[in-house]
């Protein structure tokens, strides 16, 4: 029972050393305006380290719980390799999901008033995803099941 316990407390050591950043924002600061339905609404650059060992693909879910219709959904993206995202570029092979402003792309945040979080999601995979373009966020979040090795967030602020 002891190793299991040691074993077990590896395995989430491994799983928190994942981050996310991007040169663009801090962890909890503003999202500059060129992000933003405001600026040219592009995505912003992300770094992603430390993905574990036997990584097969990357997920990211970007979206706004402080949207006042619920969680809003910014871009849903799945099959990228464990490497760094550049700004408003994808990398070869990877999939983007329905998000909702109902387009297969990032759009940036929007809020109608106040300030909102928009949490940049990241997934360690341990396999590509055999899902269609244009699929769900829930979607993804099923396929996504029982594959996860590791998760980080960026969580990003924007308001008008």
């Amino acid at each position: 029972m002891a190793l299991l316990l040691l074993l077990a407390g590896c395995v989430q050591q491994e799983a928190t050393g994942m981050k996310i950043t991007s040169t663009a924002f801090r962890d909890m600061q503003p999202i500059p305006a060129k992000y933003t339905c405001d600026g040219n609404d592009m995505s912003p650059p992300l770094d992603v380290s430390g993905a574990p060992e036997g990584t097969k693909s990357l997920a990211l879910i970007v979206d706004d719980p402080d949207a006042p219709v619920g969680v809003w959904v910014h871009w849903v993206v799945w099959n990228l390799p464990a490497a760094s995202i550049p700004e408003n570029s994808l990398p070869a092979g990877a999939l983007q999901g329905m998000n909702s402003f109902s387009k297969l792309d990032y759009g940036g945040p929007c809020p109608p008033s106040g300030r909102h979080r928009y949490f940049f999601k990241l997934y360690a995979l341990d396999t590509k995803l055999d899902l269609e373009d244009g699929s769900s966020e829930k979607d993804l979040e099923m396929a996504m099941n029982g594959h996860i090795l590791a998760e980080a967030q960026l969580i990003g602020t924007y308001e008008r």
